[in-house]
């Protein structure tokens, strides 16, 4: 099939996908509230969900969210940003230079094999309760995801394509410019998608464990008082962040990659 009718087929399918994706959260979202009336969930565990649109809408009114969500966004933004530029420029790096890789191979596998949580006390104890030691705890998460991607990005680009590159001229500047970076677009793109997340996840994970504002401060505070919908409340703000910032990504994606035709199903920005 042409590029062109892999577009139209795209196309054609978006409504349906958007309808069902729809359709589902409605689903989920009226049974979840049935069974909170009825009595079949708990309120107390499950809280339902009127009680959090209501919270939410509270928190936005009055302006109580938007200074702990800033303190995210801000985190998560620089975790996604320094964590992503390393991963990046590391990932290159061992990619070109397979001494290099060899060399710090077992301390990379050492490093990722850690358990993120047990240096997030170690960050708050270096870098104090701001914002820092969040953003260092979400380095952690970022780093690894961008870094391996960008890795095997590089080294699955086509033989043939670098020395053809290489016989007419092009240095190695030239080369990652113009060959192994839009080669390994794709798969840094993939890892972009999961570190959305993951960048969030150590924001909210720091100032759950110690902080004095952000989302994740909030659901520690309503975690404390057994208020299940203030915990929920802060999920779900939570959750439609991370999507906002991953339609943004994919945005850019499209724009970027609009030479290559899409292929198959994305699933948690995976292709």
């Amino acid at each position: 099939m042409t590029a062109t009718g892999v577009k139209r087929r795209a196309r054609r399918r978006g409504p349906a996908v958007l309808t069902a994706q729809i359709g589902l959260a409605v689903l989920l979202v009226a049974g979840w509230e049935a069974g909170s009336r009825t009595g079949v969930v708990d309120e107390f565990f499950f809280s339902k969900p009127s009680d959090i649109v209501e919270r939410a809408g509270e928190w936005i009114g009055t302006g109580y969210l938007w200074d702990h969500l800033g303190v995210t966004l801000l985190e998560a933004g620089l975790a996604l940003v320094l964590g992503g530029l390393l991963g990046l420029v590391i990932g290159f790096l061992l990619a070109r230079v397979e001494f290099l890789a060899a060399v710090f191979d077992p301390y990379l596998k050492v490093l990722n094999s850690l358990p993120r949580v047990v240096l997030a006390p170690i960050f708050l104890l270096w870098f104090g309760l701001g914002i820092w030691s969040k953003v260092a705890f979400g380095i952690t998460l970022v780093f690894f995801v961008v870094f391996f991607n960008t890795y095997q990005g590089v080294r699955e680009v086509d033989r043939v394509l670098v020395d053809n590159a290489r016989m007419l001229g092009a240095k190695e500047g030239q080369l990652v410019r113009h060959v192994l970076l839009p080669s390994a677009l794709t798969w840094i793109f993939s890892s972009l998608h999961i570190s959305v997340g993951f960048a969030i996840v150590g924001a909210v994970v720091g100032e759950y464990l110690g902080s004095s504002a952000g989302v994740g401060y909030l659901i520690s505070q309503a975690e404390g008082t057994f208020d299940t919908t203030g915990v929920f409340t802060g999920m779900v703000v939570l959750s439609v962040v991370v999507l906002v910032v991953d339609a943004g990504v994919d945005r850019v994606e499209r724009h970027l990659l609009r030479w290559k035709p899409r292929r198959g199903i994305e699933l948690g920005g995976q292709r």
